[in-house]
């Protein structure tokens, strides 16, 4: 009988377990959470290299407001914002949501806001992007909830809308006001 050589049998056993490993990783619990760091701890500065003229500014002290607050990463350049921008309007009349625009331009910035609408109580002009990445944010819209003492209680990676929105985020809001946060 030949005898099979074992760089023979290596590639498929390779190929197979790396299948099972796969496999495995799409049935994992909480496999569509993008974890943070800052969860259960206190929100990170928000720094701001200039204001955009027009708006209100974001204080740190607005991220411990006494109550459920939201904060939001946006650019005017980013469709998935443009996208969730009726929702925020929709949640601003029931919750205080802090903008945070980055990589953006103050021109393009204000222009969106006075044509779109501001659903923000502060907003925060970051061109740079430095506070984004104070926060660990990958790419716009990201949306954080933060709880009356402005701990980070979720972070929520992508627009605010669909069933995604529905059965994750507004789940997460609602245990941070059952909680009296």
């Amino acid at each position: 009988m030949a005898k099979i050589p074992p760089l023979m049998i290596a590639p498929p056993a390779i190929f197979l377990g790396l299948a099972v490993l796969f496999y495995m990783g799409m049935f994992r619990e909480g496999k569509d959470e993008l974890e943070s760091v800052f969860i259960g701890g206190p929100a990170p500065q928000i720094e701001t290299a200039a204001e955009l003229p027009g708006f209100a500014a974001v204080t740190q002290a607005d991220l411990a407001r006494g109550e459920v607050t939201l904060v939001n990463f946006w650019a005017s350049w980013c469709p998935p914002c443009r996208a969730e921008h009726p929702k925020l309007l929709e949640l601003a009349q029931d919750y205080p949501i802090i903008g945070v625009n980055f990589k953006d331009t103050a021109r393009a910035a204000t222009k969106y806001l006075n044509d779109d609408g501001n659903p923000f109580v502060g907003v925060a002009f970051d061109p740079k992007g430095r506070t984004a990445i104070d926060w660990g944010v990958t790419a716009p819209p990201e949306t954080f909830i933060l709880d009356k003492d402005g701990t980070v209680l979720y972070r929520f990676a992508g627009p605010l809308v669909g069933s995604d929105f529905e059965q994750r985020f507004l789940r997460e809001l609602n245990k941070a006001l059952a909680a009296g946060n």
